[in-house]
């Protein structure tokens, strides 16, 4: 419990998820400062304790520039943190630790204990190795610049901390399990900030069409998944997906997430396009029905099928193509053969929306960048206000890079912060 006569502080972080423990952290480096952590949980790290499954995809073996270029818009304002702090810095400061990381597909990286709990125990460890105090259980409901110094209303403002300067470190609006409730946003707002507008990044999609919802729990491997709008093509990728009881999912659809979900928002319609077998061209995979459905004897196209498709999936196919799955395969007519081979390459659905902020993965939007000197995270607007993590505008896809934006910021913020 704090008194109700201010405690000081040189420096205080509010939020103790990777943002503001590599803050503090990199604070107290080579300094001799007072500095707290203020965290609204019972504990640290809990984002990073449900990242990955679990495992925690801490950051990526990706070169700077392609952290850049996985930004977007926002990836240029984030270059200089990416630079001072890259994800082979993060790397060797942990494995420094005595956590050891490994490499997985397309450069992800993992502790080499496949749990989450061993990262935050090692950021624990520096915490505690740094000296820094932490305060837990404690709800900022107030953030109020007086005179040179800031004032931090803690709970019903009753408690109070002084801080010459603060890092809002909060995170965004999604998984509010993890704390990651908003709160910074209303704090940013009232010193005057411009909050973007809050979107879902890394979140399943809506489908109009009843018969993917029948399909839910079937997984797809090495599909190509094409958003339209119109006659404009919004992005395409080849990956894993999932049909669900609402839509679609799986990796492939969260990452292209992002970009459909603004398209949705100024187009208002989206259209995906399923390639089922973009490794055969058109031409090559009529070729192949032809060949399969002639040989079939007394197959039945249901059957046939399963060569091609999972069973249900197959079935669905056959339905939307209007052919009867009972007939045999060798009856097949051109006409039929030409839609199955369309529908094989353009499996259509229609994108009415996501499932909401609370349940994306990260919170697209934020705190403006426009108001933020990228050279330190500190605020254009308040003096010795500074901001780290996803309370700041942007969001990446999966892969490290998230959480590789939320250490560089926060380490970035905690020096500026410690030298001003």
């Amino acid at each position: 419990m704090l008194h109700n006569s201010p405690l000081s502080y040189d420096i205080a972080m509010i939020g103790a998820g990777p943002a503001g423990i590599m803050a503090a952290v990199r604070a107290m480096t080579g300094k001799s400062l007072k500095v707290i952590l203020i965290e609204k949980n019972s504990d640290i790290g809990r984002k990073i304790l449900i990242s990955g499954k679990g495992r925690c995809n801490i950051t990526n073996d990706a070169p700077v520039e392609t952290f850049v270029e996985e930004f977007g818009k926002q990836g240029k304002f984030l270059r200089s943190a990416f630079f001072r702090f890259s994800s082979q810095d993060l790397r060797d400061l942990l494995e420094k630790e005595g956590l050891k990381l490994k490499v997985e597909r397309q450069g992800r990286l993992f502790p080499a204990t496949d749990r989450a709990v061993s990262v935050v125990k090692t950021l624990q460890g520096l915490l505690s190795k740094k000296g820094i105090e932490i305060i837990y259980n404690s709800q900022v409901s107030s953030l109020k610049k007086a005179d040179k110094d800031f004032v931090i209303g803690i709970g019903s403002a009753k408690d109070k901390i002084r801080a010459k300067k603060v890092i809002l470190s909060t995170g965004g609006a999604s998984y509010k399990v993890t704390g990651s409730s908003g709160d910074g946003f209303k704090l940013a707002r009232a010193l005057g900030h411009t909050i973007t507008p809050l979107k879902p990044g890394l979140v399943p999609l809506k489908v109009k069409e009843r018969w993917a919802m029948d399909l839910q729990g079937l997984s797809l491997k090495n599909v190509r998944f094409t958003f339209k709008a119109g006659r404009e093509k919004i992005v395409s990728e080849i990956g894993e997906a999932s049909f669900t009881h609402f839509g679609v999912s799986g990796p492939l659809v969260l990452d292209l997430s992002r970009d459909v979900i603004s398209m949705l928002d100024n187009k208002g319609a989206v259209k995906l396009l399923i390639d089922l077998k973009p490794g055969i061209e058109h031409e090559e995979l009529g070729k192949r029905l032809l060949r399969e459905f002639s040989s079939g004897g007394s197959t039945i196209v249901r059957n046939a099928m399963k060569t091609l498709l999972p069973s249900r999936l197959a079935l669905t196919l056959t339905d939307l193509c209007g052919v009867d799955p009972e007939k045999k395969a060798s009856q097949i007519t051109r006409s039929e053969r030409h839609k199955i081979v369309e529908h094989l390459k353009a499996l259509p659905l229609t994108i009415i929306g996501s499932l909401p902020l609370e349940e994306a993965m990260v919170t697209c939007g934020g705190v403006s960048i426009k108001e933020i000197d990228p050279r330190t995270m500190e605020s254009k607007l308040v003096p010795g206000l500074y901001f780290a993590g996803e309370i700041i505008d942007g969001c990446a896809k999966s892969g490290g890079y998230n959480m590789q934006q939320a250490f560089s910021t926060g380490f970035l913020a905690g020096e500026a912060a410690a030298n001003a």
